[in-house]
């Protein structure tokens, strides 16, 4: 237990005022850098990635620079798109919300980027045949072997994180299901845990596949009921944006159930929650987007940009403005059950919104988990552990049954020490590897304008051939 207070001390610590300095220094030099380009390039992005939907691409992959988006979004909405926003309105008030945009407007050059890096540095397997890239890729291969133990840090921190990522999920399901129907939580984790190994066992190219059938669906038909309430509410809309830009920078008094907030917090719990959900800055969306067929490693990196767009512009968004609307946020409540009561309280019936709830998260919180089991099983394959991918794939799916009965409160906080590390890491290699990233977009202009193209493991060698590791370097 000493061990876990610290490391929850340290992540109350992390996610304050330095994780805000830091996400905030590295993407506003990015942008400068690269000329803001994620936002001079916003409806190039768009259109070539969510007006691309059935580009299969031109590349070397596993999966459609689609299937791959899906699987990376089938991470990211997850739980903190709905328990986690409601959290941060609860806990640091409207305010929460105005910090939680900042965070994904400045997470569009910071995903932007690490996309771009790990299809870049991304390497085949050579006994598998599956692609793989990531943190530990681009910085083994990108900054050298001399700095292969830094990559080796980041893949066991997220390798330990990610096997009891599924109890997170699982327990916010369990929560939300208590609401609604009287069904033991162990039968909640039995059923999600066979459910979940299912799927595991065909790798990347099941995963895809589900990812992109379900993953679409569930956003579309959560951000569709959402747009039904707000146009229903759509007189209180300008006051609600009149108190998420006031109380983003004054205290906001006690109201209700509601024990009052200060700017501090307002800032603690948007910056959290915006990075939790939408992950840009640590590193895990490479692990998925490697997989692409996509031509150029920029191309997919445009993904990146319509990622975090998606997730929490659009859907986190979504659930912030019902929240508001609905008056449910000063009762008092927190997390899922709040956002259960946000949409009951809209919709006119307490029972519907709170079923409805309950089924979005049941499907958010059932393929973030699966997910996250394979992004701990590409950090075994890094660390040369794949022998292990069976028995890990057991213990990801126990701790959905372990998580049926567990502390949500002490897995939340011990999740946001986890990312918190493994951000602060990523964005100083990002840093450090804005000469690649730049030269990489430079390569992407230059090939839109003549139409030329090749093989993204070619097109990125020959984007950087002066600042390549050569195979020489792998050991």
């Amino acid at each position: 237990m000493i061990i876990i207070d610290i490391m929850m001390a340290i992540s109350n610590w992390l996610w304050g005022w330095p994780l805000l300095i830091l996400t905030s220094a590295v993407a506003v030099y990015l942008s400068f850098r690269f000329k803001f380009f994620q936002f001079t390039k916003f409806g190039h992005a768009l259109k070539n990635t969510l007006g691309k939907i059935f580009d299969k691409g031109d590349g070397e992959g596993d999966v459609s620079p689609f299937q791959a988006c899906c699987t990376a979004l089938a991470s990211t909405l997850g739980v903190g798109n709905i328990a986690g926003v409601s959290i941060a309105i609860a806990t640091g008030g409207p305010g929460a919300v105005f910090w939680m945009w900042l965070v994904a407007l400045m997470g569009f050059i910071v995903k932007f980027s690490e996309i771009t890096l790990g299809m870049a540095y991304r390497e085949r397997d050579p006994e598998t045949g599956k692609w793989h890239g990531g943190f530990y890729w681009y910085v083994r291969r990108g900054l050298g072997k001399n700095w292969k133990w830094l990559g080796i840090i980041w893949a066991i921190i997220l390798g330990c994180a990610m096997v009891f990522a599924p109890a997170v999920q699982i327990n916010s399901v369990v929560e939300s299901v208590r609401t609604s129907f009287d069904i033991p939580p162990i039968i909640i984790g039995v059923i999600s845990a066979v459910l979940m190994f299912i799927v595991l066992i065909g790798g990347i190219k099941s995963l895809s596949h589900f990812a992109e059938v379900v993953v679409p669906f569930m956003a579309l038909a959560y951000t569709v009921v959402s747009i039904i309430i707000l146009i229903m509410s759509a007189g209180k809309i300008p006051g609600i944006f009149g108190m998420i830009f006031q109380y983003a920078f004054t205290p906001m008094a006690a109201t209700g159930g509601f024990a009052g907030s200060t700017v501090v917090l307002a800032i603690r719990w948007g910056l959290a929650r915006g990075v939790y959900s939408n992950e840009a800055g640590t590193g895990m969306a490479p692990l998925a987007h490697s997989s692409s067929s996509a031509n150029h490693p920029v191309k997919q990196g445009l993904w990146g940009i319509t990622e975090v767009f998606v997730d929490t512009i659009v859907v986190c968004t979504m659930t912030a403005l019902v929240v508001l609307c609905s008056g449910a946020w000063t009762s008092g409540q927190t997390g899922a059950a709040l956002t259960a009561t946000a949409f009951g309280t809209a919709l006119g019936n307490q029972m519907l919104g709170t079923i409805f709830v309950t089924i979005i998260i049941a499907l958010f919180a059932f393929t973030t988990a699966l997910v996250n089991v394979y992004y701990g099983e590409v950090c075994l394959s890094a660390l040369k552990l794949d022998k292990l991918t069976i028995p890990y794939r057991i213990l990801g799916c126990a701790f959905a049954i372990i998580g049926s009965v567990g502390a949500l409160s002490v897995l939340w906080n011990l999740f946001d020490f986890f990312f918190g590390v493994c951000a602060v890491l990523n964005l100083i290699v990002c840093f450090l590897m804005r000469k690649q990233i730049g030269a990489l977009i430079n390569d992407y202009l230059a090939r839109l304008k003549s139409g030329k193209w090749e093989p993204t493991s070619e097109a990125a060698s020959n984007a950087i051939p002066e600042l390549w590791v050569n195979n020489k370097d792998k050991a």
